[in-house]
């Protein structure tokens, strides 16, 4: 017989994910808070969104927070915006 340990993430009552190890089942945990705490913000925007498009793209913005935290300092595909790359000028 074997014995499998299991994390499960419940969310109000709900099992919303199951993983193998502790730290996906805390990380996948964290990304739903910031998933929580990003619908409010996203709702005082008032730009006609329905709730459950508001929770979507709020669960899109955590699910990509490196990738968004990056673009909001300006970081782009590995350069940065605010640093444009020099060309360079062949001289005679």
């Amino acid at each position: 017989m074997a014995v499998i340990t299991k994390f499960v993430v419940v969310r109000e009552g709900e099992e919303k994910m199951t993983f193998t190890t502790k730290k996906e089942a805390d990380a996948y945990d964290k990304m739903l808070d910031i998933s929580d705490n990003l619908i409010p913000f996203i709702e005082k925007a008032d730009i006609g969104l329905q709730e459950v498009d508001c929770e979507k793209l709020a669960f899109y913005l955590a699910q990509n927070k490196d990738e968004l935290a990056n673009l909001l300092k300006g970081v782009i595909k590995g350069t940065t915006a605010s640093a444009p790359k020099k060309k360079k000028v062949k001289q005679d």
